[in-house]
């Protein structure tokens, strides 16, 4: 492969609808937030770029990424909770919305037919943010932290265009992931899901000097997280695996009352066992999708418990088309 050819392969990584797909616009992004322009540095190739070793300069850049291009005007949250990257955010939920029109015959169903389901929304309220702002979906927002939950609140209600879209909901069973979630009688057209993936503190904190050592290129031996993020956004017993597990075993729980469920999958070698998970559970149709921004990949796993007719139905009720 040349040169350019893998250049370009790297650029197309990123989903084409991602307005973040070409380099950032520092000039842009300063205007949206002036306080960005402390933290700009040279990088290893002379040119400027974000100190993304500085957790305030990563927040400071998220905010004016929302502000510049997708119309967010406040987007506080305290500072120990998780601060994620938008663009690969934003490639999560812009691949949901392709295989949802795959699933309706290439026809895109309308905005605010869709209702989504965050699970473990966070304080900083991403996904709904993103799916609101790009395809109108509504959104129901879970969550096992009462102050992340009272956080997202404020975010939705400080912003017009998040208002009557998204509505947050806690988990009062920290073991529990659908139940008490979604209603009975309720359907839920997607899930999407960015579990925690350490099993341990110690395991988080390992993975953050990684991470600060890939950034700057220095060994430091307690590390700040330069994306932030309280122990219940980033850890959780078993990790991603067990996390994963339970989900798919609590999902054929509900498994007619939602068309697709989803997660991220961030460990590869944890794709095996969640294939076994879903075929002992049953799941009509698996699907998984590849995605990569900047030197990290990663992929989301999909899957229905729906059988050829009742997805018919559901494309007829819900989404309108025969």
């Amino acid at each position: 492969m040349k040169p350019t050819e893998k250049k370009q392969q790297e650029k197309s990584r990123m989903h084409a609808r991602n307005k973040n797909l070409e380099r950032y616009d520092l000039n842009a992004l300063i205007i949206s937030k002036p306080e960005l322009k402390a933290y700009i540095v040279l990088n290893k190739y002379g040119k400027d770029s974000i100190d993304f070793a500085n957790p305030k300069a990563v927040k400071l850049l998220n905010q004016a990424l929302l502000h510049c291009y997708y119309g967010i005007e406040h987007w506080i949250f305290p500072d120990e909770n998780l601060c994620p990257p938008i663009p690969g955010r934003a490639d999560y939920i812009h691949h949901m919305a392709d295989l949802l029109t795959t699933t309706n015959f290439g026809r895109s169903p309308i905005g605010e037919q869709i209702t989504c389901l965050d699970i473990g929304v966070g304080a900083n309220c991403i996904y709904p943010i993103i799916g609101v702002t790009e395809y109108n979906w509504n959104f129901i927002a879970s969550d096992i932290d009462s102050t992340s939950i009272a956080t997202a609140n404020g975010i939705i209600v400080a912003n017009a265009t998040l208002k009557n879209k998204i509505e947050c909901r806690l988990q009062e069973n920290p073991s529990a992931i659908f139940q008490g979630i979604i209603a009975n009688d309720e359907k839920v057209d997607l899930t999407v899901c960015n579990p925690p993936f350490h099993a341990s503190a110690e395991e988080a904190q390992k993975g953050t000097r990684r991470k600060v050592k890939n950034i700057s290129g220095k060994k430091v031996k307690t590390p700040e997280l330069n994306f932030a993020g309280i122990s219940k956004e980033l850890i959780c017993e078993g990790g991603e695996h067990q996390f994963i597990q339970n989900m798919i075993r609590e999902s054929k729980a509900v498994g007619n009352n939602c068309f697709w469920f989803s997660t991220l999958i961030s460990k590869q070698s944890n794709l095996k066992g969640t294939y076994k998970a879903l075929e002992k559970a049953g799941a009509s149709l698996v699907k998984t999708i590849p995605m990569g921004t900047g030197n990290k990949s990663s992929r989301v796993v999909a899957w229905t418990f729906l059988s050829p007719q009742d997805q018919k139905i559901w494309k007829e009720t819900r989404w309108g088309n025969s």
